[in-house]
């Protein structure tokens, strides 16, 4: 269970504040098609308290959001799912554990299914090549004793009906008996009307009819063999989400002080490890908690977590994060994060998420296969009555090609054949009908997308995110922490004022942004502690997002409130501005960002500070640009800072905007979209976090803060620009992949069926025999999981950096 109610945030544009909900996730069973998500999705949401209910097929996971009062009870939603046929489970809850239980439930329950699938396979083949043995007769082969009597074949029949094809038939007749039909209805009606006329055919000759037990044993031996290998499929497809919860270690090793890199240690589960305990973690072993490291020196592999190649050295104060390889040396760390708060739990969330959630581009599939099954229910009857009382006794010549065979074993009426020849005809249109292609065309393409993110240190939120960066044709950065590295250093601190000095005027600054995080005021309040000043106490903090900082600080015994900010925002606060504290804002270098420092009454100094760029920003925007993506600069610093930047890593100048408030940053999206263009943002702050929201993509880096995380559907886990590149990308070839499988699904239907139906028998005499209209079906739906497997092998998704 995890909370989705979100935190106010000061700044943010003020709406109506929505209720509190929570989101349930539920494990659910015995899903093979698009209309069986539909039908979960309309049992989930016709629950009072639910608020929206999103399906997986590929994934078997239903994500409910629900309110958090009055409470939904999941042993409601689990019985009332369970009751329509689909065994269902609440995952347990990331609060209660690692975060990772439900999921490693969830991968142990796949491989037993994968174990009983086989197990099913290797029956069903044997039933089939046992019957084909059997009819070696008809094509001038062999004659068995035993093999080629009707009776050896009636049990056969039986026997793969009573086995294999049980669990089809049962949950077929639950589906169709509770009035939401799926494909496992179309395979045992097929299979049953086949068996039925075959039964009919053995107990009553007079009739005529001709007995064709190997067809339902060969039908449910190509939907097995097509459901095992789709299986497979799907499992990879869950790669990235396996790879993740594999990090998790089972053990941690428990020292007694922080000096301990050099301890044996007491093994213990790393289930049991609490914050605030030191761990010893020796070269070669997996970092089992979240934490800083206190002692030691190494290399650490983060690879599986950012996608970065290169090891990192790891000193004393360094974070380290679960799932990451300790490579050189022994290091002792002091645990911040365990369970469900560390990163790696976090990534796993989210990945998970990200498949749950569906493209907009699915919603058509989604709405043919509510009614596919009712349609192809209603085909078939439609065609046994026309061939019956229409096409037969119209072309009679089409008979022997309807029937599927050359010859028959009893002599036959007119009449019997005739209605012999339509039952199979209608037979197959039953099992050649597919839902479950539309149904795994996009999540499986969504699976292998995220997957491929989660591997190169992107975490996409999912396929309405996928979906969206296909489209983008316009890029805004944001500038400090973004193109710049965000950790800028003071390079002047200049008083204004007679009675003060530098250290004093740094000291008040410090003060005031003990209550904030933004960069500025974290390389005030390092450069404080770099000069050993004490530091003064304050408290009554304010801050506007974008603007400034202001406290009441306690100075040589006086309470007073001191301001630091931008020139405009002091003017609102009735804080008037010198023509000397003007002119030495002019005096401050274009690559500098200052801010006023000042009391109530005038303005005492100004601080100024210098960031760095990136590494990487000025090739990742040269490689936008060769895209043909446009690309902005959007930033709350002065101009000719803006312009400084822009001029290093090649933005056009008539594309940077400077000294824009948080609030305008949204506008300023909008008013792009309004042009018609796609916009993603790319930002790390809370000023961020209204245009993140507005923008068609957010994307934040994984050391920005965690509101504009949340916003964003894009987080880029190494905090390398060069891996947007690889989003867009990977949103372009995911969304390609989509396309191609859902004109695959549509195109296989709507030839597929007319041709079981016997279009082309009175043209061609060609016809399908329900055996192979079977078997079209299972590879119809392999075909579309093994084409968005070949998603990893597209070119141009490996990200350079």
């Amino acid at each position: 269970m995890v909370n989705t109610s979100q935190p106010s945030v000061v700044g943010l544009p003020p709406d109506d504040a929505p209720p509190d909900t929570q989101s349930l996730v539920l494990d659910v069973s015995g899903m093979k098609c698009a209309g069986c998500v539909r039908t979960v999705e309309k049992q989930l949401i016709a629950c009072e308290g639910v608020l929206t209910a999103t399906v997986n097929l590929v994934t078997e996971v239903a994500v409910v959001e629900t309110l958090v009062a009055p409470p939904v009870d999941p042993d409601t939603l689990t019985a009332r799912l369970a009751a329509s046929g689909f065994p269902t489970q609440l995952r347990a809850s990331s609060a209660s554990g690692h975060g990772t239980d439900g999921l490693t439930h969830w991968l142990e329950r796949k491989r037993q299914e994968q174990w009983q699938q086989r197990q099913q396979l290797a029956i069903a083949l044997a039933l089939l090549l046992l019957s084909s043995i059997g009819h070696l007769k008809h094509l001038g082969g062999l004659t068995l004793a035993v093999l080629s009597t009707l009776g050896f074949h009636f049990a056969l029949a039986t026997v793969a009906l009573a086995g294999p094809g049980r669990a089809i038939l049962v949950d077929g007749w639950k589906g169709l008996r509770h009035g939401a039909p799926t494909m496992n209805t179309l395979v045992g009606l097929g299979t049953l009307s086949a068996y039925s006329a075959s039964v009919v055919a053995l107990f009553w000759p007079g009739l005529g009819w001709e007995c064709f037990f190997d067809e339902p044993v060969m039908l449910l031996s190509f939907i097995l063999l097509g459901r095992t290998l789709e299986q497979r499929a799907r499992f990879q497809a869950t790669d990235a989400l396996r790879s993740l919860i594999a990090l998790q270690p089972a053990t941690a090793r428990l020292i007694t002080q922080p000096q301990g890199a050099s301890q044996a240690g007491i093994e213990v589960p790393a289930s049991c490890v609490h914050v605030g305990e030191w761990l010893r973690v020796l070269p070669g072993e997996t970092i089992p908690a979240d934490g800083v490291v206190e002692a030691g020196e190494s290399t650490v592999n983060e690879s599986m977590l950012t996608g970065e190649s290169l090891p990192v050295t790891k000193r004393p104060g360094d974070p380290v994060v679960t799932g990451t390889l300790n490579q050189t040396g022994a290091i002792a760390l002091k645990v911040t994060e365990v369970g469900g708060d560390t990163v790696l739990a976090q990534m796993i969330r989210l990945v998970e998420s990200a498949q749950a959630r569906k493209a907009p581009i699915q919603r058509l599939a989604d709405l043919i296969a509510g009614y596919f099954t009712y349609g192809v229910l209603a085909l078939a009857a439609v065609t046994g009555l026309f061939w019956y009382f229409i096409g037969l006794p119209l072309w009679p010549e089409v008979l022997t090609s309807a029937l599927g065979h050359a010859h028959t074993d009893h002599m036959m009426t007119a009449q019997s054949s005739t209605l012999l020849a339509s039952l199979k005809l209608a037979i197959a249109v039953l099992v050649i009908a597919c839902p479950c292609a539309l149904g795994l065309a996009t999540p499986t393409a969504i699976l292998v997308g995220s997957g491929i993110g989660a591997e190169q240190g992107l975490l996409i939120r999912g396929g309405d995110v996928l979906e969206a960066l296909s489209t983008i044709d316009t890029v805004i950065f944001d500038k400090t922490g973004t193109l710049t590295t965000g950790k800028p250093q003071v390079t002047a601190c200049e008083p204004l004022t007679g009675h003060l000095d530098a250290p004093t005027l740094l000291q008040l600054a410090a003060a005031v942004e003990q209550g904030t995080q933004h960069p500025i005021a974290q390389a005030i309040q390092a450069a404080a502690q770099h000069q050993a000043l004490a530091p003064l106490a304050a408290n009554d903090f304010e801050t506007q997002i974008g603007a400034g900082a202001a406290a009441t600080v306690t100075w040589q015994g006086i309470p007073q409130r001191i301001w630091i900010g931008q020139g405009d925002w002091l003017s609102d606060q009735a804080i008037s501005i010198s023509p000397e504290a003007e002119a030495a804002m002019a005096a401050v270098s274009p690559a500098e960002t200052a801010v006023y420092v000042a009391s109530t009454s005038q303005v005492l100094g100004l601080i100024a500070v210098a960031d760095t760029l990136r590494p990487d920003a000025a090739p990742t925007v040269a490689a936008l640009q060769a895209e043909g993506i446009a690309v902005h600069l959007l930033t709350g610093d002065r101009l000719p800072v803006a312009h400084t930047i822009a001029q290093a890593v090649g933005i056009p100048l008539a594309q940077v905007a400077a000294t824009v408030r948080p609030a305008d940053k949204a506008q300023r999206v909008r008013d792009l979209q309004g042009q018609g263009q796609h916009v993603a943002l790319v930002g790390d702050g809370i000023n961020d976090a209204p245009a993140l929201a507005a923008a068609d993509v957010g994307v934040s880096l994984s050391s920005g803060t965690d509101i504009a995380a949340e916003t964003a559907g894009v987080v880029l886990m190494g905090d390398r620009l060069a891996n947007l590149l690889g989003a867009l990308r990977l949103g372009k070839a995911t969304v390609a992949k989509i396309r191609q499988n859902l004109a695959w699904a549509f195109a296989y239907n709507i030839l597929g069926i007319p041709v079981a139906a016997g279009v082309l028998l009175p043209a061609y005499g060609v016809g399908l025999s329900p055996a192979i209209a079977g078997g079209f079906m299972a590879l119809s739906s392999v075909i579309v999981v093994v084409n968005s497997l070949l998603l990893r092998k597209t070119q141009g998704l490996t990200i350079q950096t």
